[in-house]
């Protein structure tokens, strides 16, 4: 008998008991749903970290003082750091793409009719700033060592602000104070949206760092709060990483065994952290979850173990026909391969369609986040194929106590 043949056979045999078909592939479709679900929601976790992780830079290590120490009891920062540092890390360490210090501060802006906001980050940095975070201008220019050689009083902010200060404007040229002195906008830096702690990343002034410390705080002296470091790329960010060390412990003069009055964290290093966990919860909820098709298994093989007790004699009238051992085998394997691949199919639908709509829910509870839908076509067919399998599997006692029935007796059967 062809295998097509043994397919129609397989359909109008399952039809005659639709209900009892449908209830006993229950167990796969909620396996196979929940597996596909789980495997799209994991896949879009990651995608979310992996694009945090790029808004927040390309392969950024962050340096910062360490917390000093007195009798065992934390001190807090010491700012050791200096701009020297910051050039050093950039010019003398070869797996380092670029470098900027930062300097920190506060303070509301102002534009010239009154209105006045108070933004979320005022910083100071270097013009390799666009460089180190890998974000790109809107409209305008960044500014250049030569202002930050200058203190020019210049800015570049993000789209935050421009929304709150300058709505119907264009926002180059215009004037700003901060802490009361005149600022000019020169550029306005692209939307990168929230970053991984749902803070808003555009709500953002930049100035030259040498501006910040001589107009701003009034200072003299050459330290910054941190050093935000880009690696050439995500492979070396280690690599980055011990050449940062050792060239500060060099310029700190400290030796090994000292305590270092700097720390170096390399955020790929997070980054991995993140999307492994996502990925092994992910995981493990498919697992429990491929526990339903077990259990969907059994539910097909006690189906097919009373299929055959119901269909003995139609057993033994095949047999008295001419029909083979191996031929009864075929046809109840390819029953119950047929009953958990419509169940696979159904829970592959129902799979995608739940993503879906977690995918909707997520998005309107997070607005910021931008989940991504995301269907894996390699997991849905997998998916697929082990229901197939487990029908297999789960039909071949039945299939096998089938085919060994003795056709005299299977005819007698009442």
């Amino acid at each position: 008998m062809l295998i097509i043949d043994l397919f129609t056979i397989s359909l109008r045999t399952l039809a005659k008991n639709k209900l009892r078909s449908a209830l006993t592939v229950l167990g796969i479709v909620i396996g196979i749903a929940a597996v596909t679900t789980m495997v799209s929601i994991g896949h879009g976790a990651e995608h979310v970290v992996r694009l945090l992780f790029r808004n927040l830079g390309s392969n950024v290590i962050v340096v910062i003082p360490a917390n000093s120490q007195s009798g065992g009891i934390r001190q807090g920062a010491v700012v050791t750091l200096t701009e020297g540092d910051s050039v050093a890390i950039s010019t003398e360490c070869k797996s380092v793409y670029a470098a900027t210090p930062l300097i920190a501060t506060t303070g509301q802006i102002k534009n010239g009719i009154g209105d006045n906001w108070n933004p979320k980050d005022l910083l100071g940095v270097s013009p390799e700033y666009p460089l180190v975070r890998n974000w790109s201008l809107q409209v305008g220019e960044f500014f250049s060592e030569r202002d930050v050689n200058e203190s020019a009083c210049v800015c570049v902010v993000g789209t935050t602000i421009v929304t709150q200060l300058f709505p119907d404007v264009d926002p180059i040229g215009q004037k700003v104070q901060i802490k009361s002195i005149p600022f000019r906008i020169i550029g306005v830096m692209t939307r990168k949206g929230a970053n991984l702690f749902g803070q808003d990343q555009d709500d953002i002034v930049l100035i030259p760092y040498s501006t910040v410390r001589k107009r701003l705080h009034g200072s003299t002296f050459t330290n910054v709060n941190a050093v935000l470091v880009s690696a050439r790329t995500q492979q070396l960010s280690d690599q980055a990483e011990q050449e940062i060390k050792l060239l500060l412990m060099d310029r700190h003069r400290a030796s090994p065994g000292d305590q270092l009055d700097f720390e170096v964290r390399n955020m790929a290093d997070v980054e991995t952290v993140l999307t492994l966990i996502t990925g092994t919860l992910a995981a493990m909820i498919s697992a429990i979850a491929a526990i339903s098709l077990v259990v969907g298994g059994v539910g097909i093989m006690n189906i097919m173990l009373v299929a055959v007790t119901e269909r003995t004699r139609e057993i033994g009238i095949r047999m008295a026909l001419g029909a083979r051992p191996r031929d009864i085998l075929r046809q109840f394997l390819v029953e119950s391969a047929v009953l958990s691949s419509i169940g696979g199919i159904i829970g592959i639908l129902s799979g995608v369609g739940l993503s879906l709509l977690l995918t909707i829910i997520i998005n309107s509870a997070l607005p910021t986040v931008n989940w991504p839908f995301v269907v894996s076509l390699p997991t849905a067919f997998f998916a697929m194929i082990f229901a197939a399998a487990v029908g297999l599997f789960f039909g071949y006692y039945p299939a096998r106590r089938a085919s060994k029935l003795d056709p005299i007796e299977a005819l007698r059967y009442d």
